[in-house]
């Protein structure tokens, strides 16, 4: 059983910053990539943030970058996502996605948490 498990959302006014943090657990050998979605009411799960599993390289939409950062940490098998400027247009659930490697033998599976809802007022 694996578990990914977020925290951090909230309500928020325009301008502000939330940092997002998600919490791998379970049967776990190897983390892959891991990442942050997020998905608006009535529109598709859209890419965030992605960040490899060294760490050394990061991903980000065109719509956050210069404001929000990725960033992981392998020993507590968490990822975080800092978001500083917020914007009503940022107002979403955000997912957290990690690809999980749960044997020696086998292939890294996508997993993802539940889903922590930001809202930025304007």
């Amino acid at each position: 059983q694996v578990q990914l498990v977020e925290s951090g959302g909230g309500l928020v006014q325009a301008g502000g910053s939330l940092r997002l943090s998600c919490a791998a657990s379970g049967s776990i050998v190897s983390l892959g990539t891991m990442g942050w979605y997020r998905q608006a009411p009535g529109k598709e799960r859209d890419l965030v943030a992605v960040i490899s599993s060294s760490g050394g390289t990061r991903n980000y939409a065109d719509s956050v970058k210069g404001r929000f950062t990725i960033s992981r940490d392998n020993g507590k098998k968490s990822v975080y996502l800092q978001m500083n400027s917020l914007e009503p247009e940022d107002t979403a659930v955000y997912y957290c996605y990690a690809e999980i490697k749960r044997g020696y033998i086998g292939n890294y599976i996508g997993y993802w948490g539940q889903g922590t809802q930001v809202t930025v007022s304007s």
